[in-house]
C-alpha cells in the first residue's frame, strides 16, 4: 500500500474528516507528495510535517467505545468465566 492509502486508512479510524477536515486534507496532500517523489530530501520534510499533523490529530481523535486495552482484558476476562462456567456444568 501507499503511504496515501495508509494515511487515509488512519485518517478513517481517527474520524479526522468530521474533527478536522482541514487537517486531514492537508495530511492526504502531504502523503501524496511523499507517494508522487523520489527526492530523499523532499520525503523527508513531507515525512516531518505529516507526522507532526498526524500525532496531533490522534490527540483530538474522539475516544473510542470499543478497542482499548481495558476493553480487551475485560473481553478476555469474560471468555474465561464463560468457559469456568460451562466446565461447571458439564
Amino acid at each position: 500500500m501507499s503511504v496515501a492509502d495508509e494515511i487515509a486508512a488512519e485518517l478513517d479510524d481517527l474520524h479526522a474528516g468530521e474533527t478536522s477536515p482541514g487537517m486531514a486534507a492537508v495530511c492526504r496532500d502531504l502523503a501524496r507528495a511523499i507517494d508522487g517523489t523520489d527526492a530523499p530530501t523532499a520525503k523527508a520534510v513531507a515525512a516531518r510535517e505529516l507526522r507532526s499533523i498526524m500525532s496531533d490529530l490522534r490527540k483530538l481523535a474522539p475516544v473510542g467505545e470499543k478497542g482499548d486495552a481495558v476493553d480487551d482484558i475485560a473481553e478476555q476476562r469474560e471468555k474465561r468465566r464463560a468457559a469456568a462456567r460451562a466446565a461447571t456444568d458439564a
